[in-house]
């Protein structure tokens, strides 16, 4: 079976992040190791990223936040790159200008070209990190399925995810695309409501 990469953003994804949560739930799944989360280097990033792909082709790439836009700019610039699809989840815009964008400055600008492996760009209607106007266009621009869900925050901890089985579903149906390319829109055709479910933290 394909493994699935779990690439986290800025300050990477400790419990109960629901990237940490999946890497330890899904035998399938790891957490891309990132070099200082804290501060983050796009050059180191990428090449970390890339050792991983290239041990576990044909993988499935879960990025969140700062490692969505990872995935995305290393699958339109660097070529020959083996994955099997990409799911982005809550991208956080590089170049928004916001104080707390001053750290993944770097990582900017945003992909302008369609990536060529199948994509889902998961998004919120209420994320601080990027509006969901340009989250909608950012899914357009990568010829990827978008996923609304809803007022959903960053979709991290301080929104409430924590598990997200909702999560794996979206994963689950790429790899079943994948394998049938022509059932695409059947298979991600589903409502954002219906994939935002996800389990309440410990103590709420």
């Amino acid at each position: 079976m394909s493994k699935t990469l779990i690439v986290p953003g800025l300050d990477g994804s400790p419990a109960p992040h629901w990237q940490d949560w999946w890497a330890r739930t899904d035998p399938n799944a790891m957490i891309v190791d990132l070099p200082d989360p804290r501060r983050p280097v796009r050059e180191a990033w990428e090449a970390a990223l890339a050792v991983m792909i290239l041990r576990h082709p044909n993988s499935i790439l879960v990025g969140h936040s700062l490692g969505s836009v990872l995935i995305a700019q290393m699958l339109t610039r660097w070529s020959g790159l083996k994955v099997r699809g990409a799911i982005l989840v809550a991208p956080a815009d590089p170049l928004a200008g916001t104080e707390d964008c001053k750290r993944i400055r770097r990582f900017g600008p945003l992909p302008d070209i369609a990536l060529d492996v199948p994509a889902v760009l998961v998004a919120s209607r209420n994320d601080p990190w990027m509006s969901f106007d340009r989250s909608r266009d950012l899914a357009e621009t990568l010829g990827a399925d978008l996923i609304d869900l809803g007022h959903a925050g960053h979709i991290n901890m301080a929104s409430g995810f924590g598990p997200w089985p909702g999560g794996k579903v979206i994963r689950d149906r790429m790899l079943e695309q994948t394998e049938r390319p022509s059932v695409l829109r059947r298979l991600l055709g589903q409502t954002g409501a219906a994939l935002s479910r996800r389990a309440p933290l410990a103590g709420t």
